[in-house]
């Protein structure tokens, strides 16, 4: 079933009822996989006398995301260990640690790229990173270096546009948009980096770049565009009037769950693959609340098999609008991100940026 999803060129296509049962039979298998093979899992489902097989999806056992920064969680003998992603931290925060294998490692692979393709298209196009390039010199496997990795597949000719200053190499980008004049190019990075050092930056010269009829793809950041008061519609409108950019897709997604990333639409919203799903609940019950509610968001994922990181419990409010009847088109519940819990720590990846990331 899985490898059928990871295939497909649609992956917004399940209606409810048949996306619900299907989760709820994959995802009870996880919990009982994990269990036996991750003893830290099993005694937290234990103590908490949490069912192991669900007959609700609200009923799957969830961890909260915080545990991945205070336990090694991981369900896979040492010898099959591939490699391990950090979330992002500040100095003197705790990093969460996610332990993957192959398999896993394909899986997430394989989601990233049907989700990516079918807003991209098929074709690799000429690649703009809004960063410099740091993965040169990277000691050790972070959030953002993740992100920038698995993205740089659906590019080719990757420039890095900022330097090891986060100025923008200019003579790099000119000869880059001649190079590849009156073609699409794709552009990558995280929020606020390209708010700080790309928009800022031609905003403060009074200057205009013609990047019309190309992609960008953006995630994590928000917190410090919203302490500026910066909002998604503002964003997108600097981004159409500085740069001529339309096709401007933020999504949302943690190392937690590399892979299951949920991409927003053409009308805003955030819409959940056929391989994922979210729950909102209320952060003081943790009840399930309706659509339309705001409030804690859950993240459930068919992918995670070396470690118990399929039903998560996020730091982040949100509220289900509806499903399967966006406009744009595609099936699976959208929703909305409203900001962070209150007290939770800072950990965007653009958020935590330092020149000595």
């Amino acid at each position: 079933m899985i490898e059928e999803l990871l295939s497909s060129e649609n992956p917004y296509q399940q209606h409810r009822l048949a996306k619900q049962s299907m989760l709820l039979e994959q995802l009870n298998e996880l919990t009982s996989f994990h269990y036996q093979h991750c003893i830290p899992y099993q005694r937290i489902i234990d103590k908490t006398a949490t069912p192991q097989q669900a007959a609700r999806l609200e009923d799957i056992p969830y961890l909260p995301v915080q545990l991945f920064k205070m336990l090694d969680l991981f369900s896979m003998p040492a010898s099959e260990h591939f490699k391990t992603l950090n979330s992002s931290g500040t100095t003197g925060q705790q990093v969460s640690r996610i332990h993957i294998d192959r398999t896993t490692s394909v899986l997430q692979t394989k989601a990233l790229n049907t989700i990516v393709r079918s807003f991209l298209g098929k074709s690799r196009l000429p690649m703009i990173i809004v960063d410099n390039n740091f993965l040169k010199n990277r000691l050790q496997f972070s959030a953002r270096s993740a992100g920038t990795i698995g993205f740089s597949q659906f590019g080719h000719h990757h420039l890095y546009l900022l330097d090891d200053e986060m100025k923008v190499q200019e003579q790099e980008l000119e000869a880059f948009l001649e190079r590849y004049s009156g073609q699409p190019i794709f552009l990558f990075g995280f929020t606020f980096i390209i708010w700080e050092y790309l928009l800022q930056y031609y905003r403060a010269r009074n200057r205009k770049l013609d990047l019309s009829g190309s992609k960008l793809i953006h995630g994590g950041g928000w917190k410090k565009l919203q302490e500026q008061s910066v909002s998604d519609a503002e964003f997108r409108r600097l981004l159409k009037e500085q740069f001529g950019l339309t096709e401007v897709y933020n999504y949302y997604g943690m190392v937690e769950q590399v892979g299951s990333i949920y991409m927003q639409c053409e009308q805003g919203h955030l819409h959940t693959p056929d391989f994922a799903d979210v729950l909102v609940r209320d952060p003081d019950t943790l009840d399930v609340v309706p659509y339309g509610q705001k409030g804690l968001i859950q993240v459930l994922s068919i992918l995670p098999r070396s470690y118990p990181g399929h039903s998560l419990l996020t730091e982040d409010m949100g509220t289900i609008v509806g499903e399967d009847d966006c406009r744009c088109g595609r099936k699976g519940k959208y929703f909305t991100i409203e900001g962070r819990l209150p007290k939770a720590e800072l950990r965007g990846c653009s958020d935590t940026f330092t020149l000595q990331t």
